[in-house]
């Protein structure tokens, strides 16, 4: 009525080790985290080739520090925030329309990341890259509001 199972099963039991490696759930949101922060860090770099400034500077080499952090452990001999800073911009695209509605748009991605990377370093409770990650959503979310006109009293 039945014929017999001739293959292996695929399904591992208890006692027995697996054929292939597997990586723990921190590993592999290690690698997942690493992942968005060095996605920022290359939207971040095309921003700083737009419009240079202090702050995108210090954020790139923070970032830096981040996804060294996660690949590695700490920063491999050699790399640091000099990483960033002597680079060329991982990728350099001037849209028909100019650079204000690029930077915009930028800013729009780098939001989005950084909001991906949130997610992901709550559920690994990695409490520097979240601060990271919180810290640019607000300045890119600063940076598509613009100038604020002061508000003045009647």
């Amino acid at each position: 009525m039945y014929e017999p199972i001739r293959t292996k099963s695929v399904h591992t039991t208890a006692g027995a080790a697996p054929d292939f490696p597997h990586r723990s759930r921190e590993e592999e949101l290690d690698i997942q985290l690493a992942g968005r922060l060095a996605a920022l860090l290359a939207v971040t770099e095309e921003l700083r080739a737009q419009e240079p400034s202090a702050e995108l500077d210090e954020a790139a080499g923070r970032l830096t520090e981040q996804v060294a952090r996660l690949r590695w452990g700490s920063p491999p001999p050699g790399r640091d925030r000099q990483l960033t800073e002597d680079a060329p911009p991982a990728r350099t695209t001037e849209s028909a329309h100019g650079p204000e509605p690029r930077c915009a748009a930028l800013h729009r991605r780098a939001h989005a990341l950084a909001g991906r990377a949130l997610v992901v370093a709550a559920s690994r409770a990695d409490t520097a890259a979240a601060i990271l990650a919180a810290e640019r959503m607000d300045a890119h979310t600063a940076a598509l509001a613009g100038p604020r006109e002061p508000v003045t009293s009647g």
